[in-house]
């Protein structure tokens, strides 16, 4: 898909054109590759998802022309049981929402909309694979609670959730703090996850404690390991120590 593909109207931009976009850009090698990497067999986490195989750039760049298609025929989209049709339509929903936080374009009643309309969609599981909650957790969630437009406990609410992808979309809306320069939620959910034996929330966890030391604050990091290290999972405490040196992590690992 070229940036001088002509401009879509009003009335092409629904749903089903979508859908069709990202089907004809499909390739039936990558379909059966993602299915494997996704983990779709039974009693996987993906089990039973659906791939016309199409990447994620491939995904990005038909989804740049359908920016502009209603919420309603995004949340149409959401009910699809094929996983590249439920990406590109979260990705309309985190273009819009990140348009709409742009001081010329501000558009609260908008954002509002996206955000409701993506938690019914995470609650409904059609935000069921860690790739849908990484891409769109941080705009549609995140960013929505900093800005006073979420509910303020919200994420501690998510966090509980018996659902696995609802507790990583809590876990991935912490970027936006992280990148806002507060620790705060991220460490705070951090320390109610410890005994989480989910490998992709450990993982999720951990990345997020790794992004505060590098992008906030390194000892507020060290001060949580110090703290927490011992009853740390193995793989939430390996992403998480991943840029300290070789003797840091030893000596953390040596602690649990």
């Amino acid at each position: 898909m070229h940036d001088d593909a002509p401009r879509l109207t009003d009335s092409a931009l629904t749903a089903a054109a979508l859908a069709a976009a990202i089907d004809a850009a499909g390739d039936p090698d990558d379909a059966a590759f993602l299915q494997r990497f996704f983990k779709t067999g039974s009693g996987q986490y993906g089990e039973g998802d659906i791939f016309v195989g199409v990447r994620v750039p491939a995904t990005r760049a038909v989804v740049k022309r359908y920016e502009r298609m209603p919420l309603a025929e995004a949340v149409a989209l959401l009910a699809s049981p094929v996983h590249e049709h439920r990406l590109a339509a979260l990705l309309v929903m985190v273009r819009q929402a990140e348009v709409a936080r742009r001081p010329r374009t501000d558009d609260e009643v908008a954002r509002q909309a996206l955000h409701h309309a993506y938690l019914d969609a995470v609650r409904e599981g059609r935000v069921n694979n860690w790739d849908l909650v990484d891409s769109t957790a941080e705009v549609l969630v995140g960013e929505m609670v900093r800005d006073g437009i979420g509910d303020a406990s919200l994420l501690d609410r998510l966090a509980a959730s018996a659902s696995l992808w609802e507790r990583r979309v809590a876990v991935i809306a912490t970027f936006a703090d992280i990148r806002a320069g507060d620790a705060g939620p991220t460490l705070r959910l951090a320390a109610g996850m410890l005994d989480d034996r989910e490998d992709l929330i450990q993982k999720a966890v951990g990345w997020m404690l790794r992004e505060v030391g590098k992008r906030v604050d390194r000892d507020l990091l060290t001060g949580f390991l110090d703290e927490h290290a011992p009853r740390m999972p193995r793989t939430m405490l390996s992403y998480a120590t991943e840029h300290l040196t070789p003797a840091e992590r030893a000596a953390y690992r040596a602690r649990r």
